[in-house]
């Protein structure tokens, strides 16, 4: 058994060693791989073979695909989004150029096929070049499927939206309701409702602005806006100068506070495929009278996040995080300097005393309720109150004092290093 244990680790050995040269082989015959992909190309898509002018950034998409999953491979590890964020602008420039969806997904598995044969090619007709082969069958299709998905829904994106800026009647209509004024021309109030938007429909506006130099972003950026909030009717969108704006139907508070989180995930999804951006939603607007109150909310609320970009979402935040959240150098030096070295030197320490005072002011001054949320001992609680109030001055069971702290509170973690 012990004989039969140590040729299995030897055979595997053998095998990855295989693997090692089939994939180092592929890499060094880089240039010549994708000359053949090329080829292929041309030769199984017509589409492609009628767009000369395209194909010395196709060649070069083609070799980034190889260079990146081959050398993930060679490395044992799995590709990661930022990895393969080149295909966005990959995606936007296909669908810009005319070819049909279907044609551009094509041209991923022809290039796919044309590295399996190479593949098999270089693993050769040992038994253990072949198993090594058939090692990379599953990452290579886990690759394709990945990038595929990728592909396809930036294409999508871009096709649905790039024609914003040329779209006349939406940009008329846009500026129409950012004044206020409900259309007077039939197309426009067609338009409107094609919209989801009527007399008095309640809707929020949602400014956003790309902080990547990509010529794309603009319209990257408008296509998952439109995505995230096209719930109930899809939503206008516009690339209006420097900034993307979007109106979107809205049946309630809550679920204007649906739609924050949507867009939440949004910026997310584009901030981990390298394209970040500033983004706000507003309060809601009820109706088109009530937009330029709303437009201009989310203009200053993204304008203040212009340059680190993320995420501004005034229908989740509470009017006391919003006052905090705006504050000036004034308010700051208003703060009791030895409030905030209290709180700094907690913040250091674990935050244990702001915990306290932020889950006492959240249970009504209930110190039982605030111990079972915190899970510790009552005594524990009233122990680390007592303590903040010696070295602040600060009653946390006073109203006065204990809006004092939560502001302090709030100020600390906005001036806090990151």
């Amino acid at each position: 058994m012990a004989t039969q244990g140590v040729e299995t680790v030897e055979r595997r050995d053998v095998v990855r060693a295989e693997r090692v040269r089939i994939l180092s082989a592929l890499l060094g015959d880089l240039d010549s791989l994708v000359e053949a992909a090329i080829a292929a190309i041309r030769a199984e898509i017509p589409a492609y073979a009628a767009r000369d002018e395209i194909f010395a950034d196709v060649k070069e998409q083609v070799a980034a695909h190889y260079r990146t999953k081959l050398t993930a491979f060679l490395e044992e590890r799995t590709v990661a989004l930022e990895e393969v964020a080149f295909i966005r602008g990959a995606a936007t420039r296909r669908a810009r150029a005319g070819l049909a969806l279907e044609d551009y997904i094509a041209a991923y598995r022809v290039g796919e096929k044309v590295l399996w044969n190479a593949v098999v090619s270089a693993a050769g007709r040992s038994p253990e070049g072949q198993e090594a082969a058939l090692t990379l069958a599953a990452p290579l299709m886990r690759y394709v499927d990945f990038v595929t998905t990728q592909a396809a829904r930036a294409y999508v994106e871009f096709r649905q939206f790039a024609v914003a800026d040329a779209d006349r009647e939406r940009r008329d209509l846009l500026e129409q309701l950012l004044s206020g004024e409900w259309p007077a021309q039939t197309e426009l109030r067609e338009a409107a409702e094609r919209h989801g938007v009527g007399h008095d429909t309640p809707l929020v506006a949602i400014v956003a602005a790309a902080t990547s130099g990509e010529s794309d972003a603009p319209h990257t950026v408008s296509g998952a806006l439109a995505r995230a909030a096209g719930q109930k009717a899809q939503p206008l969108v516009v690339v209006r100068r420097d900034e993307v704006v979007a109106l979107a139907a809205v049946s309630s508070h809550a679920d204007a506070g649906a739609l924050s989180e949507r867009v939440a995930a949004a910026h997310e999804r584009l901030d981990a495929e390298g394209l970040p951006f500033a983004v706000a939603v507003s309060t809601v607007a009820n109706g088109p009278s009530e937009l330029p109150r709303a437009y201009a909310e989310a203009r200053q609320a993204v304008g203040r996040i212009a340059e680190s970009g993320g995420v501004v979402a005034l229908p989740s935040l509470s009017a006391f995080e919003y006052l905090t959240s705006r504050t000036d150098d004034t308010v700051g030096r208003l703060v009791d300097p030895r409030v905030r070295q209290v709180l700094a030197e907690d913040r250091a320490r674990g935050s244990v005393l702001t915990t306290t005072v932020r889950a006492f002011a959240e249970a009504d001054l209930s110190l039982r309720v605030t111990a079972e949320r915190l899970h510790i001992h009552p005594n524990t609680a009233q122990y680390r109150l007592r303590r903040l109030e010696e070295r602040t001055g600060r009653n946390p069971r006073r109203f006065r004092d204990l809006v004092e702290l939560l502001i302090a509170i709030a100020l600390d973690e906005q001036s806090a290093p990151t």
